[in-house]
């Protein structure tokens, strides 16, 4: 079967499955449009229409675990849902509603969750060629306001958020998590990883008590309007962990940070990585001791993770992103960076 005609009968039975699973969140409502918005190696994602339902809840985003491939870990759909049930209502945490989802009969039958849409604007200021003066202020505020909800997620107590069950990512965990992404990828992608995996290990501070972490905390996976942060998105790698994984990754998106996908090395308008922590801590987040060790973490991750893009994008063919294809000779050189800043 060709792949026009695979989508074209996944849309079919997305759209029979999703008016089945509607009808029991709102009696009566059909789903009368079913587009692609994005698809990616994590999930498919679609944005529905339904009939039937007050105008608020007539825009649905459904988010679709791959068919055929088993729903674990970033393509589990249903535990992304479960974390959203959990943070949404608490006070400073925004993130989309869940209005209902589907378990499937997986792989075959791919699972999936719907989701409230959220208008906004998604853009990583530090990644975006423009450098406009004139969005300053906007990408400013949508920073400070971004580190007052990592905060408000941090405080959440995962055992009374009902998430006590969820395994906890250790910062060795961590660690081996990217290096056995290293392991999958060419040797010309991998650097001295193994050596400055060893590094990590045996300079690893004292872990902080587990919170939610969202993976890939950044503006470009918010939904923001007016300066203010309307929905964080895109919690495919969410996990218990320490709060310092997050905040330094967060702060990897800022100017001094000098990030190696950035197309420009002009402002671009986003708070320092000083004044993001500020905000943080004063919206009441953990403490961070050792941000260094966390900063070098950060370095790691982004190689391991930005060789796996690489790999992925070489198997399908064809010419890689901008991006991509100017951070391809740069992974060795944040490994050495990484090992240069814990010593």
């Amino acid at each position: 079967m060709a792949d026009e005609e695979r989508q074209t009968e996944l849309v079919d039975q997305l759209r029979t499955r999703a008016t089945e699973a509607a009808q029991a969140w709102r009696p009566g409502s059909v789903v009368s449009s079913v587009q692609p918005l994005t698809g990616g190696a994590s999930s498919l994602t679609y944005v529905l229409e339904l009939d039937g339902v007050d105008a608020v809840e007539a825009k649905v985003v459904l988010k679709v675990a791959p068919p055929g491939l088993p729903p674990v870990r970033n393509r589990d759909v249903i535990r992304q849902s479960r974390l959203l049930r959990a943070l949404r209502g608490h006070p400073g945490v925004a993130v989309p509603p869940i209005f209902f989802e589907d378990a499937g009969v997986p792989p075959e039958v791919p699972p999936f969750h719907a989701m409230g849409f959220v208008p906004g604007d998604c853009l990583e200021p530090v990644l975006h060629p423009d450098r406009d003066p004139g969005n300053f202020a906007e990408y400013h505020a949508r920073g400070l306001d971004a580190a007052r909800v990592l905060a408000a997620i941090h405080r959440i107590d995962p055992t009374e958020a009902g998430l006590g069950d969820e395994p906890v990512m250790t910062l060795s965990d961590e660690i081996d998590r990217w290096t056995r992404a290293f392991t999958t990828v060419p040797a010309d992608l991998q650097g001295d990883y193994e050596r400055c995996a060893a590094a990590l290990h045996s300079s690893m501070p004292p872990a902080l008590p587990p919170v939610v972490n969202h993976g890939d905390y950044r503006l470009g996976n918010t939904l923001c309007q007016h300066g203010r942060v309307m929905a964080v998105i895109d919690w495919e790698i969410w996990s218990l962990g320490d709060p310092r994984i997050d905040v330094t990754w967060f702060a990897y998106f800022t100017d001094e940070a000098r990030h190696p996908a950035a197309p420009s090395r002009a402002p671009s308008g986003v708070p320092t990585t000083e004044e993001l922590i500020a905000e943080y801590a004063a919206a009441g987040g953990a403490p961070l001791d050792d941000l260094v060790w966390f900063h070098a973490l950060t370095r790691y991750k982004e190689a391991a993770a930005t060789a796996l893009l690489i790999k992925r994008g070489r198997k399908v063919g064809g010419e890689l992103s901008a991006a991509m294809a100017q951070m391809t000779p740069l992974i060795p050189g944040m490994l050495v960076e990484a090992e240069q800043m814990i010593g």
